[in-house]
């Protein structure tokens, strides 16, 4: 059985079906969403409908992201209506091609609202927390609240007191690589910025990673445990793609196809 995490899809569709396709979950699987799965990029509702029928194919657990609370927050709160438009909103919304931006105005299906009001805060294995931002290390996961759930930002993280691994996202890795600091890693990519979508196999360290135009790469956390190797396989991603003469293999950084 393998745990595969995934991170920050922000209704990056294209490059969710290329990850999910090259990681190929199995029944026994779990499949580990960790929130944002809405919200900036173009195909939310697409995201949405993929997950559903994942349910059917593998152990599926999503975890709510701050962009799930912010809509379900504005379907009972429409006075909160205009902040998550500017954080994302109108791109989902354009989604549904809904008519309006008034709640009565929206075509979600109802299958839809119960999988987001179905989402979990946490999820923990007896090796791993999993959460969609960076809880605080010296709370118990169960303690924790939405501000630290869902809101609070990857600062290199001290380790969880449960000494467990935390995986997480909520915090856009701008140049696409993770960061990992041992016990942490943080795999928000900039999925709907041009960047990459990140699957990490928990119980290996591999991670596959997926782009909106469908091209795949894969590497291992370890790689990036450190600010230089992130820099030396950025360095070569970029070269790889601008020089085309570079052939990066799995053992020697990211491998684009």
């Amino acid at each position: 059985m393998r745990t595969l995490a995934i991170g920050d899809i922000h209704g990056t569709d294209a490059a969710l079906a290329a990850l999910l396709d090259r990681v190929k979950p199995e029944r026994e699987d779990c499949v580990v969403v960790l929130g944002d799965m809405i919200d900036r990029g173009p195909g939310s509702r697409q995201v949405i409908d993929r997950l559903i029928a994942l349910q059917h194919e593998t152990r599926l657990v999503a975890v709510r992201g701050n962009h799930e609370d912010l809509l379900l927050d504005v379907r009972t709160h429409p006075q909160d209506l205009t902040f998550w438009l500017c954080v994302g909103g109108t791109d989902t919304l354009d989604s549904y091609r809904c008519e309006g931006p008034s709640p009565a105005d929206w075509h979600i299906p109802e299958a839809h609202w119960a999988f987001l009001e179905g989402l979990v805060d946490y999820h923990e294995t007896e090796t791993h927390l999993f959460t969609h931002a960076t809880p605080r290390h010296d709370v118990p996961i169960g303690e924790q609240g939405p501000i630290e759930l869902r809101w609070a930002s990857w600062d290199d993280p001290r380790p969880h007191r449960s000494g467990k691994t935390l995986v997480c996202g909520h915090t856009a890795m701008k140049d696409g690589l993770p960061a990992t600091v041992g016990h942490a890693v943080c795999i928000d990519t900039f999925a709907y910025g041009g960047q990459w979508l990140t699957c990490l196999e928990c119980e290996t360290g591999i991670l596959v990673q997926a782009n909106q135009a469908g091209q795949v790469r894969e590497s291992h956390i370890e790689q990036f445990q450190s600010p230089r190797r992130r820099f030396w396989f950025l360095w070569r991603s970029i070269a790889s793609k601008t020089l085309g003469s570079l052939t990066p293999s799995r053992s020697r950084g990211p491998r684009v196809d």
